[in-house]
């Protein structure tokens, strides 16, 4: 894709303008095209070195905010499972990174494009342009965008287990999938469920976690990989 078309397009896709673009320019160029490109000022490692900081203090004030009895331990396991090569490479696909990354002839030929390191650097680095060319309010919203509505205390759950459940079920309509809530304990301000996943009267699946959704996506997430789809 033409370098100017792909600026534009990538632009479009997640919603910001750049003031100035060449920080873009700079966030999209992995380190093979800078080295053979003498019109790519730099490579992107140094934005990548600035976007992991911003990322961790817009993640690691929005959970702060809004996990207010979450102990610190628990907010740091959080934050990690967040911030990791495998959450930004999972939020990267939404916007199709890859596709607009600027790499070297080597690189584009052994499938840089798909690689998840060299995506999840260039996510960091897209987040320290945005944020050098328009502040933390931007940038906090980007990032933000990203953060899946069904984490939980217990993690980031990427895939919601229990819709990928019942549409394998679904296949046979004679069978049917409920959720039974097998018991709760702790004080209300630490309190863990246990859920159970039925098909039809067979238990098929446990999981216990802070909060009733939790559970039931452990649940489901349990019945899955005992019916050997390897739920991730």
């Amino acid at each position: 894709m033409d370098e100017q078309k792909a600026l534009k397009e990538f632009q479009e896709r997640i919603g910001y303008q750049f003031k100035d673009e060449k920080l873009l320019y700079e966030a999209l160029s992995h380190s093979s095209f800078a080295n053979e490109n003498k019109k790519a000022r730099n490579s992107n490692e140094r934005l990548e070195f600035l976007g992991d900081s911003v990322l961790s203090i817009v993640v690691s004030d929005h959970i702060f905010e809004h996990y207010k009895h979450m102990p610190e331990g628990e907010l740091t396991k959080m934050r990690a499972s967040l911030v990791c090569e495998k959450a930004l490479f999972e939020f990267s696909k939404k916007i199709e990174l890859g596709k607009y990354i600027f790499l070297g002839k080597g690189e584009e030929i052994t499938g840089g494009r798909e690689r998840p390191s060299i995506i999840s650097d260039a996510f960091e680095a897209v987040i320290a342009a945005i944020y050098l060319d328009g502040g933390i309010e931007p940038v906090s919203k980007y990032i933000l965008s990203f953060i899946p509505e069904n984490i939980t205390p217990d993690g980031v759950v990427f895939h919601d287990y229990k819709t990928i459940l019942q549409e394998i079920i679904q296949k046979n309509p004679e069978e049917r999938i409920e959720y039974h809530l097998k018991g709760e304990s702790g004080p209300d301000h630490n309190k863990k469920f246990t859920v159970q996943v039925l098909l039809n009267t067979n238990v098929i699946g446990e999981g216990t976690g802070r909060s009733k959704k939790t559970a039931e996506q452990l649940a489901a997430k349990e019945a899955l990989e005992l019916m050997g789809y390897g739920a991730q």
